[in-house]
């Protein structure tokens, strides 16, 4: 079972406010925040307290800057196609870059997705597998 993922950053500020903005359109929330770091998760399951899952955070080796893995993705679950679209353009409206507009995908009929890399080059996706 995953516990939680980091992504690094080399602007604290400016990934906080990109990583607000896309991850309320899938319900997920900023749960702590430090000079170094902003934590989200999604809503807890009754009796749960809120945490983190997902760290942005500055690189603990501080002599390299942050960047982005080749071939990594992180992939948010999305309850419609609106929430798809609302987090595509979230993220465009928050300095990402689209790397696939909203869209049904060839992975199964109902399998609609959009792509974006945030503003330190990490790739995101949303999927909803709601039909129309």
């Amino acid at each position: 079972m995953l516990d939680y993922i980091t992504l690094g950053t080399n602007d604290t500020r400016k990934a906080t406010a990109f990583y607000d903005a896309v991850l309320a359109t899938v319900g997920w929330a900023r749960t702590m925040q430090d000079d170094s770091e902003s934590g989200y998760g999604p809503p807890p399951a009754k009796g749960e307290e809120r945490r983190g899952v997902l760290f942005i955070t500055k690189p603990y080796d501080k002599s390299r800057p942050a960047s982005h893995g080749n071939g990594t993705m992180i992939a948010f679950r999305a309850e419609s196609r609106k929430a798809v679209d609302a987090f595509h353009a979230a993220a465009l409206k928050n300095g990402g870059t689209d790397e696939g507009k909203p869209g049904l995908r060839p992975y199964s009929p109902t399998w609609y997705a959009a792509y974006v890399r945030d503003p330190d080059g990490n790739k995101l996706s949303a999927v909803t597998h709601a039909p129309a």
